[in-house]
């Protein structure tokens, strides 16, 4: 350590010439917020709705939560396994209808009524997505849901 003591003032004056020396970023320029479309889909439907089914931000996708309700409106028969199923092919249709697929799935919500039935949900709610493409996800529990339906999902996705 003694014979280091000469050099100490030189090591700090290469640091600081060094640290001078470095590169310095450019100000931050003023940046342009770029405004996405956005599209709603109850302003091409006549569905008397209080809300979009879809609504397009830039090339994301909002969907409403889905039932699992068929063609005539009603609630799949079985329980939650049969619901959950129309539910996710209700989501699909809907995804397929506007350029998007379950594979762009990023997120989604799950709501159901009664938490009991989160195993048997989650049976069938992982056949209709790839294990390398499993959307992030929450589940909580309701107080119930329109319908009296035991299931309700939402989600978002990307457009190809």
């Amino acid at each position: 350590m003694k014979n280091l003591r000469p050099f100490a003032g030189f090591i700090l004056i290469v640091i600081a010439a060094t640290l001078s020396a470095a590169p310095r970023q450019p100000a931050a320029e003023s940046i342009e917020p770029v405004q996405a479309s956005v599209e709603y889909s109850s302003a091409k439907t006549t569905a008397t709705r209080p809300f979009s089914e879809v609504v397009r931000v830039g090339n994301m996708l909002y969907l409403s939560g889905k039932l699992g309700t068929d063609s005539s409106g009603k609630l799949a028969a079985g329980g939650i396994a049969a619901e959950t199923k129309q539910t996710l092919e209700n989501i699909k249709t809907a995804l397929e209808s506007n350029r998007s697929s379950l594979d762009d799935v990023v997120k989604s919500t799950v709501m159901l009524a009664d938490m009991k039935d989160f195993a048997e949900m989650n049976s069938v709610y992982i056949t209709f997505f790839k294990k390398e493409r499993l959307p992030a996800r929450s589940t909580f529990g309701t107080s119930g849901l329109a319908l009296n339906a035991k299931i309700e999902i939402e989600v978002i996705a990307t457009v190809k």
